[in-house]
């Protein structure tokens, strides 16, 4: 195959056989992506609360982490390093005794909670990873404290000297001024202090748990050594078979979503083609990496198929004025998203036909039972585009999971199946009536 300049497009044999057979640096990149990790096989690396319960577990001198309370000491002093008007301060902390401390995570909403009885000490740590702060959530859990244990407190007892921790993956400011922030670079610092110099106070299955972690905090700020030369492994081996991975690319290649919308209707689905979702037929129409559009067996079979003159939607997706699609989306957690389901009215030329059609579907919602709704501005003359379901939203917890995604794909369609009759039956003795007189 030519590109019509003479230069060969597809790879050669040989191309093919030099990237695949004996590649060390396919081999590096292989053994990299293969690695075991258990906290990502468990896809807890995004996961706040996870965190949370990984670094309460650190802090907490009581733990079978055999560190006592030295990490407790340092990630605490490395927060208030810079503070010293602050009480406790770096200083004292570095130098207490912070063995009694008891370790709370997720107690009254706080995501960790450190008391030290002896020295009257109380941290609240709010774990930000990928979420934002909210509207006085800092100082609300400041008042909380202060009011619950000065309520607690005996005469005989010094006040409780509260500080509060903003643990954050990028530079945050906390809202609250009487917080201090310390970003995730720090936890990894002094991980990796320790796995260094204190390996010989960790049991074998600490140091390993603890390597995992490392890791996944490596990653996630975005400082993996490792990972950094594999990514310039990567874009030499892409240098250097820049024709072959192309090739893959362009006829090999899918996203998860793909994967998940060829277990509906096939690997090589057709335009026209019927596929069955709990018992319902639908139409296949188009499909591309992130959206597949359809039509409901009932709506084509009335709309008088494909090749019918629809005047305004002839280049409107599959001509029809009428068309249903899904279509995937990410959330910014990088990991979870959701799928939506659209229904719209197209650019049909003639107005009055146009908004006939429109109210006729509204009128199936009489009673409000039907997820279905315009916009105000759906009837105004000179509208082409107009979606009509509403809460058509379905939540999916990894967009990289392609089974679940079919799952939800076929659930978020079935919950449609009422809406998808409602406008079946409207559209015979709609287009009896109008459509040859408004249409033609």
């Amino acid at each position: 195959m030519s590109n019509g300049t003479g230069e060969q497009c597809e790879p050669t044999y040989g191309e093919l056989e030099k990237l695949f057979v004996n590649n060390e640096a396919l081999s590096s990149i292989e053994k990299h992506l293969k690695k075991f990790n258990p906290i990502k096989v468990m896809k807890m690396q995004g996961m706040e609360i996870r965190h949370s319960a990984i670094l309460a577990w650190l802090l907490d001198p009581q733990e079978t982490h055999g560190l006592a309370d030295s990490f407790l000491k340092a990630f605490l002093a490395e927060a208030l390093l810079g503070h010293g008007h602050k009480s406790p301060n770096a200083i004292r902390i570095s130098q207490a005794d912070l063995r009694d401390a008891e370790v709370r995570c997720e107690w009254n909403n706080i995501d960790i909670f450190v008391l030290s009885p002896q020295n009257r000490w109380a941290f609240i740590i709010e774990n930000k990873v990928y979420s934002s702060q909210r509207k006085d959530q800092l100082s609300g859990y400041r008042q909380r404290i202060e009011q619950l244990y000065n309520a607690q407190a005996t005469d005989n007892e010094k006040p409780l000297e509260i500080s509060g921790i903003f643990l954050t993956l990028n530079d945050e400011a906390p809202e609250d001024s009487e917080y201090v922030a310390i970003r995730y670079e720090a936890l990894g610092k002094f991980l990796k202090l320790y796995l260094n110099n204190e390996a010989y106070q960790l049991q074998p299955e600490v140091t390993t748990f603890l390597t995992h972690y490392l890791h996944v905090l490596e990653e996630l700020m975005g400082n993996s050594t490792e990972r950094s030369e594999m990514e310039k492994l990567a874009r030499q081996l892409y240098r250097d078979h820049r024709k072959v991975l192309d090739f893959i690319l362009e006829h090999g290649a899918a996203s998860d979503f793909v994967l998940a919308t060829h277990s509906l209707f096939g690997d090589n689905p057709e335009h026209g083609k019927t596929f069955l979702v709990k018992g319902v037929n639908y139409v296949y129409t188009g499909l591309n990496a992130r959206m597949f559009s359809f039509i409901p067996e009932s709506w084509y079979e009335a709309l008088g198929q494909f090749g019918r003159s629809w005047k305004g939607c002839e280049d409107w997706w599959a001509g029809l004025p009428l068309i249903c699609w899904v279509e995937i989306g990410k959330h910014s957690d990088k990991k979870g998203g959701f799928l939506k389901l659209t229904a719209e009215v197209g650019p049909l030329s003639n107005y009055q036909f146009r908004k006939t059609l429109i109210e006729s579907i509204e009128a199936k919602n009489d009673g409000n039972q039907l997820n279905i709704s315009f916009s105000k501005a759906a009837k105004v003359e000179g509208a082409q585009f107009s979606r009509f379901f509403r809460r058509n939203t379905i939540s999916i917890e990894d967009i990289q999971n392609s089974e679940d995604i079919f799952v939800k794909t076929e659930e978020l369609m079935n919950k449609f199946k009422a809406e998808f009759d409602a406008v079946a039956q409207i559209l015979p003795e709609f287009l009896k009536n109008g459509e040859v007189k408004n249409n033609a």
